[in-house]
């Protein structure tokens, strides 16, 4: 039995394992939390291991200054500012306006600018991140778009870009207001789009403390300071909100996303975050079905200038199963028609790769490709693969 046969043997089998004696997809260990809203997601495949009113809008305080983040990392990609540029702190970003317009004195969380100054646009950005200084946003949002409100309007136009649904915002700080809110899976798909778009800036996020104007801060990050694996991303707090954190931690090659809101005290979002962290590395394990390339099911081909093909998938299927459990909810199986007609090109998508659940609904699902170009045949092939076509048919769907 040659190589490729038994390759494709194996590919089988291991869905038939699959199908048959699954990791238990869904039923892991539950764990509650106290949070008003949670999300913990495993970041390579997107499976969602907790969720509490994930997708209900909040306000996100703090946490939607990842938004001003990601358009401050996307002017430093495109290169329409710098680490070095300085820009010049205003009075707006130094003083904070009531509803009147009156100056009230500096609030919230601050990196402590003082206005008519000139800061490098890398402090600020440590300011934010590390600090969560609300001056510092005000800063980039003006150095970048010329006022702080065009720079909100440039914030909706990036969330609804990018697929952020459930999110709007009236301000660049995450200060209160009834219209600024977010979801817990807008924060989480937010987060994973800067590690994916800005890998080479993700590293401030795990800096424990900055300096600036002879005053140091410790970064917010409850968990940093853990065993788990946390190099990122932010926290927030106002009175209406609770306490929030977004966290990012990677272990063993496993990267997770936790999102939690609404909770009474600064101790107990750290306790929050660092036991469903560790119950979310304990209890799941990413399996991978298939890597990038790899032949699956050998189809024939009709009136082409070979008589089967292999279907290939073009990127690596991996999947979040619960480690330690029992039962028959992973279903993968593929859709494809049979037999295919040439001409076939490579890069034409011919049939799916679907992941269900016991119920049938669809978890996921992948394209599958030929393996390479098919012409059609000559004219007496064409001829003898009709009459084979009509003598002993084929099944449409495998």
């Amino acid at each position: 039995m040659g190589n490729k046969m038994i390759k494709l043997l194996k590919n089988f089998l291991l869905i038939f394992v699959l199908i048959m004696f699954s990791s238990n997809l869904y039923a892991a260990r539950v764990i509650n939390t106290n949070a008003k809203q949670a999300l913990l997601i495993d970041f390579e495949t997107n499976r969602i291991l907790l969720n509490k009113n994930a997708d209900v809008p909040m306000a996100p305080a703090s946490m939607s200054k990842l938004m001003t983040i990601y358009l401050a990392f996307e002017a430093l990609e495109q290169k329409r500012i710098s680490l070095d540029t300085e820009l010049i702190v205003s009075e707006k970003a130094w003083l904070k306006k009531d509803s009147k317009g009156k100056s009230l004195p500096p609030s919230g969380s601050r990196m402590f600018l003082e206005p008519d100054t000139r800061v490098k646009f890398e402090d600020l950005l440590r300011g934010i991140i590390i600090q969560s200084g609300n001056d510092a946003c005000i800063v980039v949002a003006e150095g970048l778009s010329g006022t702080e409100e065009q720079f909100v309007e440039e914030m909706n136009k990036k969330a609804e870009k990018i697929g952020l649904t459930n999110s709007n915002f009236q301000n660049s700080t995450g200060w209160p207001h009834p219209d600024h809110y977010m979801s817990s899976i807008d924060l989480a798909k937010l987060s994973k789009i800067l590690y994916i778009e800005f890998p080479e800036y993700m590293y401030y996020f795990a800096e424990k403390k900055f300096e600036y104007n002879g005053i140091p801060q410790p970064n917010r990050n409850p968990v940093l300071h853990s065993d788990l694996g946390v190099d990122g991303l932010k926290t927030g707090y106002t009175k209406n909100s609770g306490y929030g954190v977004v966290i990012s931690a990677i272990k063993d090659g496993k990267r997770l996303i936790l999102v939690l809101n609404g909770i009474d005290t600064i101790k107990n979002r750290k306790a929050e975050a660092e036991r469903i962290l560790s119950w979310g590395f304990r209890e799941f394990k990413n399996i991978q079905l298939f890597n990038s390339n790899d032949a699956v099911a050998t189809v024939p081909v009709w009136l082409g200038n070979t008589p089967n093909t292999d279907l290939i998938v073009k990127e690596n299927i991996t999947l979040t199963v619960a480690k330690g459990a029992d039962g028959e909810d992973l279903k993968a199986t593929y859709k494809y028609s049979s037999p295919l007609k040439a001409p076939i090109f490579a890069n034409q998508i011919v049939g799916k790769v679907l992941i269900k659940d016991k119920n049938g609904n669809k978890i996921k699902e992948y394209n599958l490709y030929p393996l390479e170009n098919i012409e059609k045949a000559g004219p007496i092939s064409r001829l003898f693969s009709s009459l084979s076509y009509i003598i002993w048919g084929e099944s449409s769907v495998r």
